[in-house]
């Protein structure tokens, strides 16, 4: 498997991850790499008992050589995950609604990944 193939994997199993400990906590999963012409969100979810929808990234790494995966989030990273989540507001006609920008750090180095999930980062 090549650096990129590995990379995708890595990426995707972090994001199976992070669906699951959404929907453990109660989320309701709408969508999965949803994209448009300005980019992708890797979920867009439910959070049921705040009444939100929630627009999360995903950063998954093996080790902490390069940081903690959530340390990869920048304001850019932010500013885009904002104007997308009004892409897909716009796109399913939600009206208005409670939005929020979540991340889930997943870090995959040791016999168990460790998951975070930091709510409301911007």
């Amino acid at each position: 498997m090549g650096v990129g193939n590995a990379r995708i994997a890595l990426g995707r199993h972090g994001e199976d991850l992070a669906a699951e400990l959404l929907q453990a906590s109660g989320f309701v999963v709408l969508e999965r790499n949803w994209r448009c012409a300005a980019g992708e969100v890797d979920i867009i979810a439910r959070d049921v008992a705040a009444d939100a929808v929630v627009f999360c990234e995903v950063k998954a790494r093996r080790g902490l050589g390069f940081g903690d995966p959530l340390e990869s989030i920048t304001a850019d990273k932010l500013r885009r995950l904002r104007r997308l989540a009004g892409h897909w507001l716009a796109a399913h006609d939600a009206g208005p609604t409670r939005i929020r920008l979540d991340a889930i750090g997943v870090l995959l180095g040791g016999p168990r990944p460790r998951l975070r999930h930091v709510r409301g980062i911007g």
